[in-house]
């Protein structure tokens, strides 16, 4: 099954939490296995989390090496139907948000990409927009803030991945999404914390506070 919105989410999953050391630097993932490409722009965010610009068919055999479940697909255009079709074959849900190329995201629809994102039970999960830069750099953005980064930290992060291509709405973006929303989500839900590594803590719903989810088959 493959789960997609152009508005939001319809998958209502108990979120995870992920605490980094502010400044951390990302370091582009090495290929695995010889003759394995990974997507452009490709780099690990997080334990369980990365992000790329747009996969095509000669990445499909790097992307099994990550055992993704989860994709995260920020542009408003259908899904190709080779990567609908890999999608299938591996298992993988596919979570849409339409957010347009030339136009800032919403709070509402990043809070919604958010609430996908931070779900342990969604990882491995990859971000991608065309480029991996503006909105998946909007969107990891804001995951930082969620983990106290401190905001130089944050917009150093997006300029090292967009480059000549910083653009200043996607900054000015980040640094006024107000992130008290999401955390007013997470503290008003039962929820208990699971260590995992010396210096991170996983936050997930308990599974009797969780609600079914809509599913739509593509």
């Amino acid at each position: 099954m493959l789960h997609s919105s152009k508005e939001g989410s319809r998958e209502k999953m108990g979120p995870m939490l992920d605490g980094e050391q502010q400044g951390k630097q990302d370091e582009v993932m090495e290929v695995p296995v010889s003759g394995m490409l990974p997507p452009s722009n490709f780099s690990m965010v997080e334990d369980g989390i990365y992000r790329s610009g747009f996969p095509n068919s000669s990445n499909f055999g790097f992307l099994r090496t990550l055992n993704l479940r989860s994709i995260i697909y920020l542009c408003p255009e259908p899904y190709p139907e080779s990567n609908l079709a890999f999608l299938r074959l591996n298992n993988v849900k596919l979570f849409q948000f339409g957010i347009e190329g030339k136009k800032e995201p919403t709070m509402t629809i990043i809070m919604e990409a958010l609430k996908v994102l931070i779900d342990v039970r969604n990882h491995p999960v990859l971000i991608h927009c065309k480029r991996g830069k503006h909105r998946t750099g909007c969107l990891v953005g804001c995951l930082r803030k969620l983990q106290n980064w401190c905001l130089s930290s944050v917009l150093e992060e997006y300029q090292r991945f967009a480059g000549s291509k910083s653009r200043e709405a996607d900054m000015r973006f980040i640094e006024t999404y107000d992130i008290s929303q999401m955390r007013q989500c997470l503290y008003s839900i039962i929820y208990q914390y699971h260590g995992y590594g010396s210096k991170k803590r996983r936050l997930v719903y308990r599974e009797d506070s969780l609600q079914k989810p809509q599913i739509t088959s593509i």
